[in-house]
């Protein structure tokens, strides 16, 4: 077999490559182009657009941290709302959590769902079977726009803010979540690779700051999302539930009785303790 390589130039002047040692499916839909291929080091690699979105090797990473550090500092969210995470990795790891009663996830591509499906099967585990989850497919602005529903904390699995993920990335966006959150709600958003993408955490700070009390940023370190590590957008009406103490996530990581790969409460807290460049940039200087 020949082996060809994919290149990911996601910044400016400098990328990554991945040798393409199977290609296993390779589509454009409505709204994207879908690529899933082997890689010998990272195993199912899956992108779009030419960006990877997640792979077999360390995507419980990813999905671990944004889960979790909602779920456990919130304690006792029953309803949840994903916008996008075509992939089930999300949804996995939310319905670990048997307290949570419902999960709506508002995914704009069906495609991508079937082909997840498919071809990463380990990501979603039989999630999308689940009987607490309601699957739509729809745009997520739109959604949260319009929905009567209302949830203890909201995901935003969303891609870079280019093409389709574009929009969730704006105030309007944002308003709409804000809408849709309980009260002491939580949402929570995939941010981007800071030390490359610094503008786009200071323009999440600028929209999500004047609609919540307490807006801030959580990291972690993911291979696949090369360039330092990434930041997660928080945001909460109720500054308390990101200063939960240490023993108190403990009891609540134990009375959950979930199993991660790189969550654990030492990490929760630490991943809130952001670099000086990310607190420098936030703070205008």
């Amino acid at each position: 077999m020949t082996t060809t390589t994919f290149v990911e130039t996601l910044h400016g002047g400098y990328g990554q490559s991945f040798s393409v040692d199977e290609l296993l499916f390779e589509h454009r839909s409505e709204h994207q182009e879908l690529l899933i291929f082997r890689n010998a080091t990272f195993g199912r690699v899956l992108a779009l657009d030419g960006i990877v979105q997640t792979t077999e090797r360390d995507e419980f990473i990813y999905h671990e941290m944004l889960t979790h550090v909602p779920l456990l500092a919130h304690g006792q969210a029953k309803r949840v709302l994903i916008i996008g995470g075509g992939d089930g990795g999300m949804l996995r790891e939310v319905l670990k959590h048997s307290s949570v009663e419902a999960v709506t996830q508002v995914e704009i591509d069906q495609a991508v769902i079937d082909m997840c499906r498919r071809y990463l099967p380990g990501h979603s585990a039989g999630a999308f079977d689940d009987p607490r989850v309601s699957i739509v497919i729809a745009d997520g602005v739109e959604y949260v726009r319009d929905c009567h529903e209302r949830y203890d904390l909201i995901i935003s699995d969303c891609t870079d803010p280019v093409g389709p993920g574009e929009v969730l990335f704006t105030s309007e966006f944002y308003v709409g979540c804000k809408r849709c959150l309980n009260p002491g709600g939580v949402f929570v958003a995939q941010n981007g690779v800071a030390f490359l993408q610094l503008d786009e955490v200071r323009n999440t700070q600028r929209r999500l700051s004047p609609l919540f009390t307490d807006q801030t940023f959580y990291c972690a370190a993911v291979p696949t999302y090369a360039g330092g590590v990434m930041t997660f957008a928080w945001a909460s009406d109720n500054p308390a539930l990101r200063q939960v103490a240490g023993a108190e996530l403990e009891r609540r990581y134990l009375a959950a009785a979930i199993r991660t790969r790189y969550y654990n409460p030492q990490i929760h807290t630490g991943s809130f303790a952001l670099p000086q460049y990310i607190l420098d940039a936030l703070s205008g200087n």
